[in-house]
């Protein structure tokens, strides 16, 4: 918590006001202090603006939370010290991979506070601009503050929530329960939905950010971990009969750049070739390690056996998810073998898999400086990342009716038969939990909150994992359920806030 009990210099945030898309790009007039700023309606756009540059962060949506994922039964990792400690749940939070997400998420949430206490008193010429403004501000303080909730917190304590109007009280508490941070959290997100515009009411050029149905859509996730299933399906209904959004005929069709913005989109981040500081990584960071010679791939995590055996044969989403020896894929404009001569995986692929949904911008000829990042330091790609698509939401109330006992058939059917298979009727969780697998994997939903959510990841995670060929690649693991509900807080975060924080429970 080092970024949270320090007040960050509103000079800084001025100075890093790039968002996470090339698209929302505003240039300083001047470099302001913090005397000077929030006086003026463009100091109000510069420090919203400066809300969404941590979202290209390497520690955020990058990899970050995604060594995290790496606990699930769908990952496989490149061998790391630190990842052999997440799968085994052996850590203690000073895991250099993951203890700074604590601290960039309330950094985030420090920005977006400044704005929801300054703007009110700035004099704006567009009124219609200054509640949009202040909308984005707490959408995306909803947002992180949802992401840390659920994994740091719990019945015993939640997580600290800032205080909103002195930014000089910076050692907050701990709440007494995680259910004080979702009621935190829904007002913020009642309040973005008033305030924001739909998606198709802003124009290309702010593309990327915060919108109406996105709020709702937030609504549906925190209301699920709540286990406030009426107000999850109330919700998702809300986002459906908006009009907004709808699943794309095909499946493999998410993954495509074009379809960056397309009705399946909620939420995402936006990435950018041609600012090379900016965008998701992750595509690069799933690709094959070293990239064949072609680019830097970095190889960190590939699917399981588990996984792969989850699929049924004749299921679209297994040959748009999942390369496995043998299949074509293009790659650099020709087509290619998975596993075969020249593009045999590399020693350090665990799984013998690969996975394919973020591999479209990679298959252009020449793609690099036009679809790849030129910085292979930072491989992000043309294609946005998503991080709650509708798909989520129409499994969300399908899940959402299951534990009301209502039939989720209607919902559980729409995403089955999009992936080319035939209804089923009187669905149930497990029929719900196969789907949620098979849709998601290698996504932000994260699997691994998904088992534990639903009180399963002890008995999975006992279970061993597989390469490709049948040999075991972890044995099981131990998991309790008292302890590794959540992650521990990291202990730098701790020990400089002044006892305002105490480490979970076991860690």
């Amino acid at each position: 918590m080092k970024e949270m009990f320090k007040n960050i210099s509103l000079l800084i945030a001025v100075l890093v006001i790039t968002s996470c898309n090339n698209l929302l790009d505003v240039t300083p007039q001047g470099p302001p202090t913090s005397n000077s700023f929030w006086k003026t309606q463009e100091d109000a756009i510069a420090g919203v603006n400066a809300i969404y540059d941590l979202y290209s962060d390497d520690d955020m949506y990058g990899r970050g939370f995604f060594w995290l994922n790496n606990a699930s039964d769908d990952i496989g990792t490149k061998p790391r010290a630190n990842a052999e400690r997440i799968k085994n749940f052996q850590v203690d939070g000073n895991e250099s991979d993951t203890k700074n997400i604590w601290a960039k998420h309330y950094q985030v949430m420090k920005r977006c506070n400044d704005a929801i206490r300054n703007i009110p008193a700035i004099t704006f010429r567009d009124e219609k601009l200054k509640n949009r403004l202040l909308g984005e501000a707490y959408f995306n303080h909803a947002v992180m503050h949802l992401e840390l909730a659920y994994r740091y917190g719990d019945s015993r304590a939640g997580i600290p929530i800032q205080n909103r109007e002195d930014p000089e009280d910076i050692y907050v508490s701990r709440t007494q329960n995680v259910s004080e941070n979702y009621a935190y959290i829904i007002a913020d997100l009642k309040k973005a939905a008033a305030l924001l515009p739909n998606f198709s009411q802003y124009a290309t050029t702010d593309y990327g950010r915060a919108h109406k149905s996105a709020a709702w859509a937030y609504l549906v996730r925190t209301y699920l971990y709540a286990k406030e299933w009426a107000n999850a399906e109330s919700y998702a209904d809300t986002v459906i009969n908006s009009g907004q959004h709808n699943l794309l005929k095909e499946f493999a069709d998410v993954f495509k750049t074009a379809n960056n913005w397309s009705k399946e989109y909620i939420w995402s981040v936006s990435s950018s070739v041609s600012n090379t500081s900016k965008g998701c990584i992750f595509p690069g960071v799933v690709l094959e390690d070293k990239g064949w010679g072609f680019y830097n791939g970095w190889g960190n995590f590939y699917p399981t056996k588990e996984l792969f055996d989850t699929y049924d044969k004749d299921d679209k989403r297994l040959p748009a998810t999942i390369l496995k020896t043998g299949d074509t894929f293009m790659f650099f404009g020709e087509e290619r073998v998975f596993n075969v001569g020249k593009f045999t995986v590399s020693s350090s692929n665990r799984t013998g898999y690969q996975f394919k949904k973020y591999m479209e911008p990679f298959g252009y000829a020449n793609p690099v400086g036009t679809y790849v990042n030129p910085n292979g330091d930072k491989p992000s790609t043309t294609l946005n990342v998503p991080l709650l698509r509708y798909a989520d939401i129409i499994l969300m109330k399908a899940e959402a009716l299951l534990m009301q006992n209502k039939s989720a058939d209607t919902e559980i059917n729409m995403i089955r038969n999009r992936a080319g298979l035939e209804s089923i009727s009187n669905a149930t969780m497990k029929d719900l939990k196969r789907e949620r697998r098979c849709e998601f994997a290698g996504e932000w939903t994260d699997r691994h909150w998904d088992l534990v959510r639903w009180g399963d990841a002890e008995a999975t995670y006992a279970k061993p994992l597989h390469h490709a060929d049948g040999h075991v690649i972890y044995e099981g693991r131990t998991f309790k359920p008292t302890v590794h509900h959540v992650w521990p807080i990291p202990p730098d975060e701790i020990a400089v806030s002044k006892g305002a924080l105490w480490q979970n429970e076991g860690y």
